[in-house]
């Protein structure tokens, strides 16, 4: 009896662990473990239904996605046994007249040997390019298929900084693709070749793709051609991005596709921007303004009689010419720097008259200044 006991403690122990293992986890034990042969999932009563801002999210891209296109620019490039590599970049557009002409950005498209468009219902052209305005980084390019769908252009004069805003286009090469922010701020924006007047910020993801592709108001009107982000070094969207405001496009566009360019308009003079200090120290009769260091020969303010400098001088280790007009206007608008007179410029043609005012000394003076065409000066 001695010895029996553990034999029937041991032969107890290996029952109730093949009971546990085998009986309550097997199939059908437990009592709220069923398997009926259909199951049955309660469905909505009707389709899916989206409040007011997912509406408007949707009937914005399914306004604006049609006229948008995918950019691939192929240009040609040299190894270091000075063979020819080909080398494509891309970028975003978007159809602006039933001519198939498409707006994008100049630096999509720059130094391009071969340009193809692709629609957002899959088709692909072979696209020209009709005219640059590498100043203000744009481009017009056209396609045969004038059925594809344009924008809608909208009006950039008065945007407030809140307003809500799309972006569509084709980042990191996934096309279609639409992100949505708000106007974070309007500022002038020095770019690669010049200043942009009342830029677009946005914090609406834009990333490598979205180039030339349009940012939209809240009707799905374009608002502004997306151009550019700071990244921080990291190639992606920080949450900021600028835009071209489309108005700018719009007073070039003439040019563009006629031209081929944009008659800039000039003066035909070389400046240097004056503050008060520089001003009391040169004798200036005003305390800001634009030094005249150079008139061109047979330029529009050669012609309209303004001076340039007679006198070398030093502006830290820069030589400059002094003695010539210290320009402080244009049709009565202050000018203090290149950036105040390319705003200025930006709202001229070339054959447009302007009023410049001038101190020769101590004299204000006025002259009348048909404006020439640009010829890489203001």
């Amino acid at each position: 009896m001695k010895f029996l006991r553990p034999i029937l403690l041991a032969l107890l122990l290996v029952v109730t662990f093949y009971f546990v293992t085998n009986r309550l986890s097997g199939p059908g034990t437990p009592s709220w473990v069923t398997r009926p042969s259909h199951v049955e999932l309660t469905q909505a009563a009707g389709p899916a239904s989206y409040d007011s801002d997912e509406q408007n999210n949707i009937a914005v891209y399914k306004k604006a996605l049609p006229s948008v296109v995918n950019i691939t620019s192929t240009a040609v490039a040299f190894d270091f046994l000075y063979g020819a590599v080909p080398q494509q970049g891309m970028g975003s557009g978007f159809v602006i007249d039933s001519e198939g002409h498409i707006l994008t950005n100049f630096h999509v498209v720059e130094g391009a040997r071969q340009v193809e468009v692709t629609t957002s219902d899959k088709k692909k052209y072979k696209a020209q390019i009709v005219g640059t305005d590498p100043v203000h980084d744009l481009a017009v390019i056209q396609i045969p298929n004038t059925s594809v769908p344009q924008a809608e252009i909208g009006d950039s004069k008065s945007l407030v900084v809140g307003q809500k805003v799309y972006a569509i286009g084709n980042p990191f090469g996934l096309s279609g693709t639409m992100t949505r922010g708000i106007i974070s701020s309007i500022r002038s924006l020095k770019g690669q070749r010049g200043f942009i007047d009342e830029a677009i910020q946005t914090d609406a993801a834009i990333n490598p793709g979205n180039s030339g592709g349009p940012l939209l108001n809240a009707r799905g009107q374009v608002i502004g051609i997306n151009t550019m982000i700071f990244t921080g070094g990291v190639e992606q969207s920080a949450g900021i991005g600028f835009a071209i405001p489309i108005n700018t496009a719009k007073a070039v566009l003439d040019d563009l596709v006629h031209l081929g360019r944009v008659r800039r308009p000039e003066m035909g003079v070389r400046t240097v921007p004056i503050g008060p200090e520089l001003a009391d120290q040169l004798g200036l009769s005003a305390g800001s303004g634009l030094l005249i260091v150079q008139v061109l020969p047979g330029s529009a303010a050669d012609h309209a009689g303004l001076k340039g400098g007679t006198e070398r001088a030093y502006l830290g280790n820069v030589p400059i010419m002094i003695g010539g007009d210290l320009l402080v206007a244009i049709d009565g608008q202050p000018v203090e720097d290149q950036q105040d007179l390319s705003h200025v410029m930006q709202n001229h043609r070339s054959g447009d008259t302007v009023t410049v005012t001038v101190f020769r000394g101590k004299k204000r003076m006025d002259f009348k200044v048909v404006l020439g065409e640009a010829r890489g000066v203001a």
